[in-house]
């Protein structure tokens, strides 16, 4: 285990310290300050540590001063370098691993989506990209047990593993259904409309043009009056922790432009439809859409 001790260094040195840290085999790095200095850092600085250098906090504890053990993450042990085939979000993946709704940052700006559309009055909701339905569970928590069920739920995905877990989770709710189908071909589905259209990190796909398949679920599967929930990932999920900061290709740190992009993009569509549209959100960026009233 590396040791470091963080006494009288600046914020500038310890990021140089962790940019020229070389991990040893046990993956660990034990900080140590006096209280004093803890206090100056505040907690928030080891968290961020962790997030911008790749590892989990793993224990902290104070006797003479405050211990801080940082353990690497494994980057190997990521979705996003699996291959493309249907299966990579099923159930035997690393993404089927990941609960969004135990994460404080992702939750509470979907609730803060689910309000702005108005859930309550919602009778429809659609989910492209459903999985294992975390987003489902989730509005079974924000509603009251007679609002959930007054409401007709369908998840879509191509995972089928990850379907037939869905429908178990769900096996008790006549008003919620699962179906595995590719978005690509929705076509050969009778889906109709529904007036509230949900899906998290699903459209960036890289085998899904963005910007046509966007405008063909609004125009074929949207009611005239619905309302839109886009997540847009801000972050990547290694060895089971939600790192901040999207990652595009061909580069080494985080970039936000093609991220940016695609909110511009449906953003200056829906307001062009008669939406007010609203950006909330942190390592989740969330694309918030409802018709604006005409009283």
């Amino acid at each position: 285990m590396i040791k470091k001790t963080l006494d009288k260094l600046s914020i500038s040195e310890i990021i140089k310290l962790f940019e020229n840290l070389e991990i040893d085999e046990d993956g660990k790095v034990e900080l140590r300050c006096t209280k004093d200095n803890f206090d100056r850092l505040g907690i928030k600085t080891f968290v961020e540590l962790a997030q911008i250098f790749l590892y989990k906090i793993v224990d902290l504890s104070f006797k003479d001063v405050y211990i801080i053990t940082l353990k690497k993450l494994d980057t190997n042990k990521s979705f996003h370098i699996q291959s493309a085939d249907s299966e990579k979000y099923g159930v035997e993946s690393e993404f089927f691993n990941i609960n969004k709704n135990e994460e404080i940052s992702f939750l509470y700006y979907f609730e803060k989506a689910l309000q702005f559309v108005n859930i309550s009055s919602r009778k429809s909701v659609l989910n492209i990209g459903v999985n294992k339905a975390d987003e489902f569970l989730a509005i079974k928590e924000y509603l009251s047990a007679e609002e959930f069920e007054k409401k007709n739920f369908l998840g879509i995905d191509y995972s089928n593993s990850a379907i037939e877990y869905a429908k178990k989770q769900f096996m008790d709710f006549k008003n919620v259904k699962f179906l595995c189908a590719d978005i690509n071909k929705l076509e050969d589905i009778s889906l109709g409309k529904f007036d509230l259209m949900i899906s998290i990190g699903t459209l960036q796909s890289s085998n899904i043009n963005f910007n046509a398949k966007f405008m063909e679920l609004y125009q074929n599967h949207l009611e005239q009056d619905g309302a839109i929930i886009l997540g847009f990932p801000n972050c990547r999920w290694i060895d089971g922790e939600m790192i901040y900061g999207a990652k595009a290709p061909n580069y080494s740190f985080n970039e936000m432009g093609l991220v940016l992009k695609d909110i511009h993009f449906c953003k200056k569509y829906l307001q062009q439809k008669g939406y007010r549209v609203v950006i909330t959100g942190k390592d989740y960026l969330f694309l918030s859409a409802r018709k604006i009233s005409k009283n």
